[in-house]
């Protein structure tokens, strides 16, 4: 009998068992990877939503101005899958750039502060199901890099301002620039806050790439956000992977 060697679907670990069998009587396999998240999988998928590289491609063209029904269509699979797995991802997500955070040792962050101590802050306007429900993305990044450093969604209002605020405390920020928003003038030091479009362009560059990319945050556009959530997630996606780096 010819052996064949069974690799894991997602991290191509060989530390592969036998975990039973399906009601249709394709084998399943479990990883014993301790770094693979996955678990079981199957070598033979009839379902075409439970293929690995369909789940791939889900994020990549909810992130390249797809929306759940153009990714359904193109993929061949349910809108409710398309879903489904862009909800999966809503645990992984974080607000602040932790990559960027774990490179500032203790005996570097003088330096550090010194290089990266500026920052833009600004607020992007979409809305969940009509225009009367306005959701906002505040973000700040990087005055000289561009790097995004953290994010929050909420309503145009000071306490989400204040979370912003509070997220952008490990860095060590000595400046922030912004526009004229009474937010930003109510809750930050006038001695190291710069009101004034002229040092904001970055920021607002980062906003048009994210309405060029993202379908749904098109002002004149019939894919928008049916729910928060999706919209968070969506964002959220895009965030973490171009700007924080991370892998998802």
């Amino acid at each position: 009998m010819p052996y064949i060697a069974v690799r894991c679907l997602h991290c191509h670990s060989e530390q592969i068992v036998k975990r039973g069998k399906t009601r249709r009587g394709t084998q399943r396999y479990l990883c014993q990877n301790t770094t693979c998240t996955t678990g079981s999988f199957l070598l033979d998928y009839r379902n075409r939503g439970c293929l690995p590289e369909v789940k791939h491609t889900i994020i990549d063209m909810s992130l390249n101005a797809s929306g759940i029904r153009d990714t359904a269509r193109v993929l061949r699979i349910s809108p409710d899958t398309v879903l489904s797995e862009l909800k999966k991802q809503e645990a992984v997500l974080e607000s602040v750039n932790t990559a960027l955070l774990r490179t500032l040792n203790p005996e570097q962050v003088a330096v550090d502060i010194e290089q990266a101590g500026e920052a833009e802050m600004d607020e992007m306007w979409s809305f969940v199901g009509n225009k009367g429900n306005p959701r906002w993305l505040w973000h700040a990044i990087d005055h000289h890099t561009g790097m995004v450093l953290a994010y929050v969604f909420g309503r145009r209002k000071d306490e989400v301002s204040l979370r912003l605020k509070a997220l952008l405390e490990p860095f060590g920020l000595t400046r922030f620039y912004t526009d004229h928003w009474g937010a930003y003038t109510r809750h930050l030091d006038p001695e190291v806050h710069s009101p004034g479009k002229r040092n904001t362009q970055k920021i607002e560059r980062k906003h048009l790439t994210l309405r060029t990319r993202i379908k749904r945050l098109v002002r004149k556009t019939i894919c928008f956000s049916k729910s928060t959530q999706m919209h968070d997630i969506v964002l959220g996606l895009f965030v973490n992977r171009y700007a924080f780096g991370l892998l998802v």
